[in-house]
């Protein structure tokens, strides 16, 4: 996962590198010394990245680099105050007053920092979304980012990219024993970071910040408690990710174990989640969007967070959505005209 940055060491009497993605040339610069750090306009999503250097006679070196993701260089992290956009607020609320059940919506510009809600901080059954904290939490206490192949490295991915319950549950007792002392962990890793919608309640079932943007309860859906979430805790915890996948933001004073390695490794499996489309209907008819997004689902309830890369920058996004009739097709519907609205705005406000 990368925001445009390429650096490096190369041989000594290197007097040229030159940075190539998916076979076209996009920048070549003379060399003093052995380190280089280029800025480049990469392509948005996965690229394969070659780094050449030359020496004074003209010999060449390369190395190729593969399983790289391209974001806008806009979309670097940054800190940035949030605030309400009263306009993008009235659309939000209409769609999700609109929706047949119980909704809630967050949505913030980490660029600009403009945003709305609807319902934010009303809890909802979490569903699989919380797995994205456990994830956070098990990279906080992995040492280093889990090599490729390894068993935490594969429970990750299948927890994330799939979503699978079985591995989620075994990294629970990878992080204390077993899963309800691992939820423990991860409601204390939230809690960290200033998170208190969501609880994280034992395991999953097997089959065969101070805001500026108002949050509040407009209307709390009536479930049975166990695990719970909100679409402003949702938001927030991937802000924190992203934040921190550039060495800023909560998670590096709350858990310095968690590294900008880390925050980057989980971005780049967000990137690759397997699911009907939700947020990422956002993404048709407009070119080099990309979602990086962790959804959830049970009967009564269907859930989408994740972070909106445009060429202007990045937004945050959570959608939640309750009806005690069943949740369906009209919520990923919902998730998806939120991503598209507030993508409209943006381009008008910050260009």
């Amino acid at each position: 996962m990368t925001y445009g940055l390429v650096t490096g060491r190369a041989a000594r009497g290197t007097v040229r590198v030159i940075v190539s993605a998916n076979g076209r040339n996009l920048t070549s610069k003379p060399l003093r010394g052995q380190r280089f750090s280029l800025r480049v306009s990469l392509p948005s999503g996965d690229v394969s990245v070659r780094v050449t250097t030359v020496a004074q006679d003209g010999r060449r070196s390369s190395r190729t680099v593969d399983e790289v993701f391209g974001l806008p260089a806009g979309s670097r992290p940054r800190v940035v105050r949030s605030r309400q956009d009263p306009v993008l607020a009235r659309k939000l609320r209409a769609l999700a007053r609109d929706y047949a059940g119980t909704a809630g919506v967050y949505v913030q510009s980490l660029t600009g920092g403009a945003g709305g809600s609807w319902n934010a901080k009303a809890e909802f059954p979490a569903a699989s979304t919380l797995k994205l904290a456990i994830a956070a939490a098990v990279l906080a206490e992995h040492p280093g980012v889990p090599a490729p192949g390894s068993s935490v490295h594969r429970l990750i991915q299948s927890m994330i990219t799939r979503s699978d319950n079985a591995s989620a549950n075994a990294l629970e007792v990878w992080l204390a024993g077993s899963t309800s002392a691992g939820s423990r962990v991860v409601n204390s890793f939230m809690r960290s970071i200033g998170l208190f919608d969501s609880e994280m309640y034992g395991g999953y079932e097997l089959r065969t910040l101070a805001a500026r943007i108002p949050v509040r309860v407009e209307q709390q859906p009536s479930f049975g408690y166990g695990k719970h979430t909100s679409a402003f805790d949702m938001a927030s915890l991937l802000r924190a990710v992203w934040l921190a996948s550039g060495s800023r933001g909560p998670l590096r004073e709350a858990q310095p174990g968690f590294t900008a390695a880390d925050g980057r490794y989980l971005l780049w499996l967000l990137a690759h989640v397997s699911d009907t489309p939700k947020l990422d209907r956002v993404r048709a008819g407009n070119r080099g969007v990309v979602v990086l997004h962790k959804a959830g689902w049970v009967n009564t309830a269907r859930h989408d967070a994740g972070l909106v890369f445009w060429r202007g920058g990045v937004f945050v996004v959570g959608v939640m959505t309750w009806s005690s009739s069943g949740a369906g097709t009209s919520s990923d519907r919902l998730a998806g005209k939120v991503a598209a609205l507030t993508l409209v705005r943006l381009r008008r406000t910050e260009g």
